[in-house]
């Protein structure tokens, strides 16, 4: 069984950064892509960032290009998620996840997940 567990959230003011953190545990060598989504009260759930674990191919969604960065430490299991510049938008429960299998490029962002863990609370406000 796959789990993950997320963590770094918090209270930030606008501009300010957090560093979340994602590890993951049991079958870690069926992911292919972790993925962070986000998903604030009464909206979609929102693909942030992903990464492929063969090759370490990043994409972002045009919303944090420039201001997120997402990384990988095999070694431990971990996949982390930089956020500078923050803003009052990004506010929202952020997921790790893995992809759906045989996605390719950008799809990664994208609904379904195939497994997630309980997120962590990052809220932006002054």
């Amino acid at each position: 069984q796959l789990q993950f567990v997320e963590s770094g959230g918090g209270l930030v003011q606008p501009g300010g950064s957090l560093r979340l953190s994602c590890a993951a545990s049991g079958f870690t060598s069926d992911i292919d892509v972790t993925v962070w989504f986000r998903q604030a009260p009464g909206k979609e759930r929102e693909g942030v960032s992903c990464i492929r674990h063969s090759g370490g191919t990043q994409y972002y969604a045009q919303s944090v290009t420039g201001r997120f960065t997402i990384s990988r430490d095999s070694a431990k299991n971990m996949v982390y998620l930089q956020m500078n510049s923050l803003k009052s938008e990004d506010t929202a429960v952020y997921y790790c996840a893995k992809a759906a299998p045989g996605v390719l490029g950008t799809q990664c962002l994208r609904p379904p997940y195939a497994a997630w863990g309980q997120g962590t609370q990052v809220t932006v406000s002054s």
